[in-house]
């Protein structure tokens, strides 16, 4: 549970504001659990109004902090913004912005419908963007606050099957790592998360099968790692050992025998 082994890192942000994109479920879920138990206060922000509001209170009431709920639809452009103007006008300082929303689609490019991998490109990536940009020019004015940027350990490789998807997350990889190099001298501090496998809704989401993952972690262990790099100021943090093995181990592979061995693994209608 998140309020056992709560550790140092997460008192980071007590009493200070953290906003947290696709709070209603799975990673999202966990990152606002643990944040809660550090005294953070929370903003949390997803589709499902009706599990960020039963969210809220319950932390509010466990942790004794001050809850906001806004429902957002971040393949929307205007959402990001809208986000923005809703911290704004409740004056909420944000120190902590966590952009965790985020999805894929399995199967063949030419068979999934591209408005699903346009909304895809539009929620992982642009969103991303459009929050970093505008929440980070308030950090930059004030010297202080931190970015946590969810990607994956697809960022190191392609996913044939899910190759928007992981395009996606690789793009968060890179644009976190520099974005870091450039906000740290202005007291920002950037990290990004890259979970392997994870007990989560996504595999549902993205209609993907689940026999290429025997080993799986669970969210409170892939947020308590994010949270920990976060506070010792690394700039991506992959979670787990057996997750940073291999994408050691795929550094020296070249990247056709990687892609073909991920494309046997993923193939629709394997086995």
């Amino acid at each position: 549970m998140a309020n056992q082994s709560n550790g140092q890192s997460n008192d980071r942000w007590r009493d200070k504001w953290a906003v947290v994109t696709g709070a209603s479920a799975g990673i999202g879920w966990s990152l606002a659990e643990r944040l809660a138990a550090g005294g953070a206060h929370l903003v949390l922000t997803a589709r499902r109004t009706d599990r960020l509001r039963a969210l809220a209170a319950d932390l509010a009431t466990r942790h004794a902090i001050e809850t906001e709920v806004l429902a957002a639809d971040l393949t929307r452009p205007e959402a990001p913004g809208q986000i923005h103007t809703f911290t704004m006008q409740k004056a909420l300082e944000i120190e902590l912005l966590v952009n965790n929303a985020g999805f894929g689609a399995f199967g063949y490019i030419h068979e999934i419908p591209e408005s699903r991998l346009l909304e895809m490109v539009q929620v992982n990536c642009s969103a991303v963007v459009h929050l970093t940009r505008v929440y980070a020019a308030d950090m930059v004015a004030r010297r202080h606050g931190d970015i946590l940027i969810v990607a994956s350990t697809a960022s190191f490789q392609p996913v044939p099957f899910n190759s928007v998807y992981a395009a996606t997350k690789a793009f968060d990889l890179i644009f976190a790592e520099g974005i870091a190099e450039e906000l740290r001298p202005l007291g920002v501090n950037v990290c990004a998360l890259c979970p392997g496998p994870t007990t989560t809704e996504f595999q549902q989401v993205a209609r993907q099968p689940d026999r290429a993952f025997k080993v799986t972690e669970t969210p409170d262990k892939v947020a308590r790692v994010g949270l920990e790099a976060l506070a010792k100021g690394k700039s991506y943090v992959i979670s787990g050992a057996m997750n940073r093995f291999m994408m050691e181990a795929e550094r020296l592979a070249p990247r056709r025998f990687v892609a073909k061995t991920a494309a046997k693994m993923m193939r629709p209608g394997r086995g």
